[in-house]
């Protein structure tokens, strides 16, 4: 009889917890409408879950339904918010600073933005794995754009300063990312409060 490993990286991908499952379940089954086909009960039914969903996630972080965007995943998200920083922002200025402890779905949109011109700022970290709060001011320049710093590390554990680089971030006017994938659930998060803006 093969005995399966246990599994050590839930953050990664999981087993469904019952609870979220049982709540699925109707929308694999029964109320399988489009969200967008808002002429028929299936697309009322599946769009008024969507509602609900947006409303549980913007109570948790403290932000509005409005600013909810489904993705596929982290990868994804992290991606559309770097690369939508870089347009948006491009006649700012090319500028962004990150940490080389992050996860490759930062450093890899970093990396491709690098190939269009913009200037990539890798902040080290200390050896207790937290970024250093001087040396990040120190690289801000009047052309920085974003700065994107991991909530709390996949591989260490470590909790970033949010709050703190927030406030940082909202004085010199440059947008503020993180990467909450290991952090929401966990520990607090608040993006106004820590200004992820």
């Amino acid at each position: 009889m093969f005995i399966r490993p246990i599994y050590l990286d839930c953050h990664a991908t999981t087993p469904v917890d019952e609870r979220v499952l049982a709540a699925m379940i109707p929308y694999f089954t029964e109320k399988f409408g489009n969200p967008a086909s808002i002429s028929h009960v299936y697309g009322w039914e599946t769009e008024a879950a969507i509602k609900q969903t947006r409303e549980i996630l913007a109570a948790a972080i403290n932000a509005t339904p409005a600013e909810i965007i489904f993705t596929s995943g982290a990868t994804e998200a992290n991606n559309l918010a770097i690369k939508g920083v870089a347009e948006a922002y491009f006649k700012k200025g090319q500028h962004i600073i990150t940490v080389a402890t992050e996860h490759g779905a930062v450093i890899d949109p970093c990396n491709y933005l690098k190939t269009l011109g913009f200037e990539i700022t890798i902040l080290p970290v200390q050896k207790d794995g937290l970024i250093d709060l001087t040396e990040l001011k120190k690289a801000f320049r009047p052309e920085t754009i974003l700065v994107s710093v991991m909530a709390a590390n996949n591989e260490i554990g470590v909790l970033q300063p949010l709050a703190e680089i927030g406030e940082m971030c909202h004085e010199h006017n440059i947008i503020f990312h993180t990467d909450a994938a290991q952090a929401i659930g966990k520990v607090p998060l608040d993006v106004q409060a820590m200004k992820l803006t």
